[in-house]
């Protein structure tokens, strides 16, 4: 948990930096830029798929603590940059870091948890990570002062402080011997189970709605209240799920079933969405941002822990890489949908177009998951 809030607080503390300093400071393009920061995303969740496959192999901690080092210095070479290619060089090498402790990290969770507490474990781990957001950008906001090089290097050296935590503190655990089947062989695994194939697939659905907080929310964020709101709104967001996830998702880890609680999470989120259409004001809209909040929060440990559930044990790493497909293609795709379907609908004069088009995709979405998941195993109660 300690880890991950710093993780977390290292990224934010200099990713939005990143334009800020190149862009407004040094005046390259923004396009140059956005192919920095899309190149570190494609990496790492590129890589994240056999990041899983190889903790089946050699357990979540080596690779864990070799991702943690890496993008230390790779965050580190990002302050000395002063050219394109050597920026991007550094932007993958932070990449290639993300997506080796990405899904190990998942695994190692799964490893050292009872299977009754995970979602609760999943929920908790998700609140320090947003603890960290919330906390990064201040600190990075504080460190640019000194200078884009001196935030860089700090938010460097926070990544090597969570791997010294996890050197001192993670168990060495590897899962259990038997089927992983080689190198690939649990990735094959996961893409031959159907049920799971299916999930991961359907929640590519989910993923083009979560990314629509840094596309379409933000654009009406800023046409309502101008440049100055997007603080107001990541602040809610985060804030909401710090405050309010743990406590929300234990209460519905004991009050409804898994699949239940993740279907109605999507709808939530999809309808707030649908609401944005009609916001008529910037606190209107946060009012449904606080809504969309709710059900992402909701999502994720629902999602990390049917992961671990469906997953045999000896391939959990594997299961959790292949999961990073719907995270992925969702995302890139929500990026791209949502701007178009903003632009479709203002040369249509149908500004409610975006809005009401991923509210449907949201009902499409929860009915292929309540589909999808129909054949769910018994869970093991939640202990106290």
């Amino acid at each position: 948990m300690a880890s991950n809030f710093l993780m977390w607080g290292g990224f934010f503390a200099v990713i939005p930096l990143v334009t800020v300093h190149f862009v407004g400071d040094l005046r390259w393009t923004a396009a140059s830029v956005g192919l920095v920061l899309g190149l570190r995303q494609l990496t790492q969740q590129g890589l994240t798929v056999f990041g899983g496959a190889w903790a089946d192999q050699v357990g979540p901690k080596p690779l864990i603590l070799a991702g943690c080092l890496l993008r230390t210095l790779g965050f580190t070479w990002m302050g000395f940059a002063d050219s394109l290619p050597v920026l991007l060089a550094a932007s993958v090498l932070a990449g290639v870091g993300g997506g080796l402790f990405d899904a190990p990290k998942n695994a190692a969770l799964t490893l050292v948890t009872r299977e009754g507490d995970r979602t609760r474990m999943f929920s908790l781990m998700s609140t320090c990570g947003n603890l960290g957001m919330v906390t990064g950008p201040l600190i990075g906001a504080a460190l640019i002062g000194l200078g884009f090089r001196t935030a860089a290097i700090s938010a460097g050296a926070v990544y090597l402080l969570a791997a010294l935590v996890l050197a001192l503190t993670l168990p060495g655990t590897r899962p259990a011997a038997g089927a992983a089947g080689g190198g690939l062989g649990g990735l094959k695994a996961a893409a031959r189970d159907t049920r799971f194939r299916r999930f991961t697939l359907v929640l590519i659905g989910y993923f083009i709605l979560s990314t629509q907080i840094n596309v379409l929310v933000t654009l009406r964020a800023v046409e309502l209240a101008g440049k100055s709101a997007t603080g107001p709104l990541y602040a809610l967001s985060a804030g909401l799920a710090v405050l309010l996830q743990y406590p929300l998702v234990t209460w519905l880890d004991r009050a409804l079933p898994t699949r239940v609680a993740l279907v109605g999470a999507v709808l939530l989120v999809g309808t707030a969405l649908g609401l944005m259409a009609w916001a008529p004001s910037f606190p209107a809209l946060l009012g449904c941002v606080a809504l969309y909040s709710l059900g992402t929060m909701t999502v994720y440990p629902a999602q990390q822990s049917l992961t671990a559930r469906l997953a045999p044990p000896e391939q959990v790493g594997s299961y959790f890489g292949f999961s990073a497909i719907s995270l992925g293609v969702g995302g890139a795709v929500g990026s791209v949908i949502g701007g178009w379907l903003l632009d479709v609908g203002g040369r249509l004069g149908l500004p409610a177009l975006p809005w009401l088009t991923l509210f449907g995709v949201s009902l499409l979405t929860a009915a292929g998951l309540w589909w999808a998941l129909r054949t769910l195993p018994r869970r093991v109660r939640p202990g106290r």
